[in-house]
């Protein structure tokens, strides 16, 4: 199929971007890598009268060390650069190793890290991470700049708190202790599909007892979710065969995963459970430097 007919703008600073977005009246796509955004015109989901292409507004292409710690991600930032740059792996390696399990190289030279966050796959991994690393998402319009939460970001499947008349311009993660014991784990029917389970975990461990845990899973929900009462679990403690077996089956309570052709709530959800577990235990040995 063809795309409905539209029209287009290519703009040269994000001001002209955002500018044009609050001239549509929220009848308008903006295009980055255009990695979802292209299939879903030519299968006709989405039917907009203005498609604002923001391939060239390289000023939001970069990664840059925040003053209070952590990274600064402009939203035109391509999967590539954050599974390869060192500057990311220095300070997060959870990232590069959750990267390479985003589709496959040609879609991740072309991905951008705003283009994932605003199109709010529930099976993606980038929100995921925003998640598990309480990232800030940073949108401009004409009004202004606003800092979302991550964990206020996501809605709904493909949905985001986001008005018709803004753009993501930024992403913010906060820095994380040094020596967390961190792990991202997916299964997926093949290599650069989309993930039917993944969990990612990190863990900040003292002598030996973990002192702050955090628990994220995404392709088991409606959006990308924070296990709170995992969490709860494993703080304060140090780990252990049942520990582990009880925070994986808290981070898998209430979990209420879609049926599709390609596997059964309940299988996501043992799924899930599984990865759990694994990520804990990888995370632990990271964070006491036992050799993986």
């Amino acid at each position: 199929m063809k795309p409905a007919p539209f029209d287009y703008c290519c703009p040269d600073s994000v001001d002209e971007a955002i500018a044009a977005l609050a001239a549509c009246r929220g009848d308008v796509k903006l295009m980055a890598g255009g990695q979802s955004l292209m299939p879903m015109l030519n299968f006709r989901v989405v039917r907009p009268a203005m498609i604002v292409d923001i391939r060239k507004l390289v000023e939001l292409d970069y990664v840059r060390e925040r003053e209070g710690g952590g990274l600064a991600v402009g939203a035109l930032t391509r999967h590539r650069v954050l599974e390869t740059s060192r500057q990311v792996a220095r300070q997060f390696p959870i990232i590069p190793d959750t990267m390479r399990h985003v589709a496959h190289l040609a879609i991740r030279n072309r991905g951008t890290i705003g283009g994932s966050l605003s199109h709010a796959d529930p099976a993606a991994e980038l929100p995921m991470l925003a998640r598990l690393l309480d990232a800030t998402i940073v949108a401009r319009s004409l009004r202004g700049e606003r800092r979302i939460a991550a964990a206020d970001f996501f809605v709904a499947p493909l949905t985001t708190m986001l008005d018709d008349d803004e753009m993501v311009v930024r992403v913010d993660f906060p820095g994380v202790k040094p020596g967390t014991g961190w792990c991202f784990e997916e299964f997926s029917r093949r290599a650069g599909d989309f993930a039917l389970a993944a969990v990612g975990v990190l863990l900040d461990v003292r002598d030996g007892v973990i002192r702050d845990a955090r628990v994220a899973m995404m392709g088991v929900g409606d959006t990308p979710l924070r296990r709170s009462a995992s969490e709860a679990i494993l703080r304060g403690k140090p780990v252990s065969d049942v520990l582990v077996e009880e925070a994986a089956e808290a981070a898998c309570d209430g979990l209420s995963p879609a049926i599709d052709l390609h596997a059964s709530p309940a299988y996501r959800r043992h799924l899930a459970g599984v990865l759990a577990q694994r990520a804990i235990r990888s995370a632990w040995r990271r964070a006491s430097g036992v050799p993986q």
